[in-house]
Parts: structure tokens; C-alpha cells; sequence
């Protein structure tokens, strides 16, 4: 992806977010200096990869497959102290027939929230032992405290407020249902480990390659400089 489409794509999800009453943390919008003259009182958000997040999944087509997300809070996998966080929380902008591809993860249950915006439309498979799609059973999944009883690549189409409950190991996919515009997605879940708790169905990059065709505005939370 191009530095460009990233900074653009950023700042329409802070447009978005806060036409919709969804408001990021002030340091949403620093930018590499300010990133640069942070001390170590900003460990949390590097050690945790907090904050942006903006991928094509190495399609090279991000308004076809990809997504642009923002890490509000994360603990670190593996941690048990009493003070370790053992949640996480992102928001999402999906749009309009963009597509998050077919994934499980192994470990990470999550609710997939519809906050704000247009319909979210999620596409549900049991996966077999080896990883594939199970094209055979059906599943029951919960969708806002509702047991909801799907055939395999079952749809569910989410409305604002809607939500539904993904356990570990159920292959879903997602995108902004055409016609409704972009949607604010939020996800609340277990602690999130995208070196290895992500499974595609089709083997992905999850972060891509950028060209550094201008300067950057934002930083992702892969950039983040060490503290000063």
C-alpha cells in the first residue's frame, strides 16, 4: 500500500468516527515527531501495538479486501498478574463491500459489534481439525444473548447495536453490506495476538508492504520509534 492511501484512509475513519459520536484518544492524531519526543510513560501503547492499524492483506486492492482498524486497549499474551489486562478492545471502519477475509483465531473469542453506520454483513463456517471450511455442519452461534442456529456460510446481516459472539475456531468473514455505507464495527474481546493467534484461510500477510511515496502523517502500530 502507499503511504498516501494509508494517511487518507486514517483520516477518514477520524472523520467518520466522529460523525457517528466516536471519538480516539488524542494520540490518535500524533504524528512521527510528536511519536519520536515520547518517553517510556507510552510503553503500554508500543508493547501492546495500540492504535493504528490499516491493511490490505497483500491484496494490493484495500477498497476490495482490506481494513482499517484502531487498537483502543490490548494486554500482552501470555501475561497472568493480577494487574495484566486480559481483554482488548478495537474499532473498525468496514466499507461498503469490503471484505475481511475467511479467518479463524485459536485462542481469541470476540464479540463483533455493529456501533455505528451501515449493515455489517458476517459469514460463518465451522472449521474442520485440519483448518479447512466445514461444508457440513451447521453452528449455533449468540448473537446479543440470542442463540441463532446457522447452515454452514450462513450470513448474519448485523444492524447498528447488533453484535455477535465468534468462539475460537469458527471461520468468519466480513463486509459493509452494499448500499448501507461504511460502518463503524467495534470488537471486544480476549487478549489479541496477530503474530499468532491468526488463522487465513488462504495464508495472508496481515500487515503489507508500504511505499513510501510521501512523508507519513500517522504511525501504525507497527512504527512506533523507541522511547526518547
Amino acid at each position: 500500500m502507499k503511504r498516501s492511501q494509508i494517511d487518507a484512509c486514517i483520516q477518514e475513519f477520524l472523520d467518520f468516527a466522529e460523525s457517528q459520536g466516536f471519538y480516539l484518544p488524542p494520540w490518535a492524531r500524533y504524528g512521527p515527531q510528536q511519536w519520536a519526543e515520547l518517553g517510556p510513560e507510552a510503553d503500554e501503547i508500543r508493547r501492546c501495538k495500540l492504535g493504528w492499524d490499516v491493511t490490505d492483506f497483500g491484496s494490493g486492492r484495500f477498497d476490495e479486501t482490506g481494513l482499517a482498524l484502531f487498537t483502543l486497549r490490548n494486554g500482552l499474551p501470555g501475561r497472568s498478574a493480577p494487574e495484566a489486562k486480559d481483554y482488548c478492545e478495537k474499532i473498525m471502519m468496514v466499507r461498503e463491500g469490503q471484505l475481511t477475509p475467511y479467518h479463524f483465531h485459536s485462542a481469541k473469542m470476540e464479540d463483533i459489534i455493529n456501533r455505528a453506520g451501515g449493515r455489517l454483513v458476517v459469514r460463518l463456517y465451522r472449521s474442520t481439525p485440519d483448518g479447512q471450511l466445514d461444508e457440513q455442519s451447521e453452528l449455533h452461534v449468540q448473537a446479543d444473548g440470542i442463540t441463532r442456529t446457522l447452515p454452514p456460510g450462513g450470513q448474519l446481516v448485523l444492524a447498528p447495536g447488533e453484535s455477535v459472539t465468534l468462539p475460537p475456531r469458527l471461520y468468519h468473514a466480513f463486509w459493509g453490506a452494499p448500499g448501507t455505507g461504511s460502518v463503524l464495527v467495534g470488537e471486544v474481546s480476549r487478549v489479541n495476538d496477530d503474530a499468532r493467534d491468526n488463522h487465513f484461510l488462504e495464508p495472508l500477510p496481515r500487515f503489507p508492504e508500504i511505499e513510501e511515496d510521501i512523508p507519513a502523517r500517522f504511525v501504525l502500530c507497527t512504527e512506533y520509534p523507541p522511547p526518547r
